[in-house]
């Protein structure tokens, strides 16, 4: 009898510990990092020719400062004559690369910043830890999508190389203390050529007007987005406990009405940020 228990004693002192969580919950952060910077992309993709329309739209006011200003419809059908399919294009090296280093910053941090908020400060937990992580995941990708949102919209705004020389030879009329630049024919050479013309405050162009409107609605769109899906969770089970609706369509869903209340609350922030 004693031989057993001292042999049963032996087995709970070899037999092996748990393995610790932390491995799996970095590689969770990284998996967000990953699939943040493909979402990014790939949103930048499909809504990069409503983008290049909203730039165009806005850009008239800048540069000219006249008072009749083509409206969207106008707009489209201008960049569809003058470039093609390819004016509403323009400039989506930039825009892909500035979403890839936003998405994996603002989704990886979102879910590391939160956990670490909510185990080490317990007061400042629940939507509290939501508007910091967004915030914070926001301002380190400024560093990336500042300079490249600079380079975008400014080709954006030039379109193809025969519409820009056409716009520069005739009708284009530069409103006063506007320095023009000239045609950049791709990502590269409009980084060389702004760092070359106006160095660093040239690339960061805009930057803390950006801020001012980014880290807000970063920090408000995932505070909101939480609350909404504990707002729908709550319903599901109160009203429509049957109801199954697929995780991708409710997410989408709710993320497109967070962004939206706020550029709501905050609709002329995207003008002062623009950046030529």
């Amino acid at each position: 009898m004693a031989t057993n228990c001292s042999t049963t004693s032996q087995m709970q002192v070899i037999a092996p510990q748990p393995s610790k969580t932390t491995p799996l919950h970095q590689f969770f952060a990284w998996r967000e990092f990953l699939w943040g910077s493909i979402a990014g992309a790939f949103g930048e993709g499909m809504m990069h020719p409503v983008d290049t329309v909203k730039t165009r739209v806005q850009s008239q006011a800048i540069i000219s400062g006249s008072q009749s200003q083509k409206s969207i419809r106008q707009m489209v059908h201008a960049v569809w004559k003058a470039d093609g399919l390819r004016g509403f294009y323009r400039g989506i090296t930039p825009g892909v690369t500035g979403s890839l280093a936003t998405g994996a910053t603002y989704f990886g941090f979102i879910e590391s910043t939160k956990g670490w908020i909510e185990e080490s400060h317990p007061s400042l937990g629940g939507h509290w830890a939501h508007f910091i992580a967004g915030a914070v995941g926001d301002t380190l990708g400024s560093f990336v999508y500042v300079p490249c949102e600079v380079m975008k919209q400014r080709m954006q705004v030039q379109g193809t190389r025969t519409s820009w020389g056409s716009a520069m030879k005739n009708n284009l009329v530069v409103k006063p203390g506007l320095q023009m630049y000239g045609y950049y024919s791709g990502m590269y050479q409009a980084g060389c050529s702004i760092w070359k013309e106006q160095g660093l405050r040239g690339l960061y162009a805009g930057y803390w007007s950006t801020l001012a409107r980014d880290v807000p609605f970063a920090g408000l769109m995932v505070t909101f987005y939480e609350a909404l899906k504990d707002l729908a969770e709550f319903g599901k089970q109160r009203w429509f406990p049957t109801l199954h609706l697929n995780s991708s369509i409710e997410g989408l869903l709710l993320g497109g009405l967070a962004g939206g209340m706020y550029l709501f609350l905050l609709p002329c922030q995207r003008l002062c940020s623009f950046k030529l």
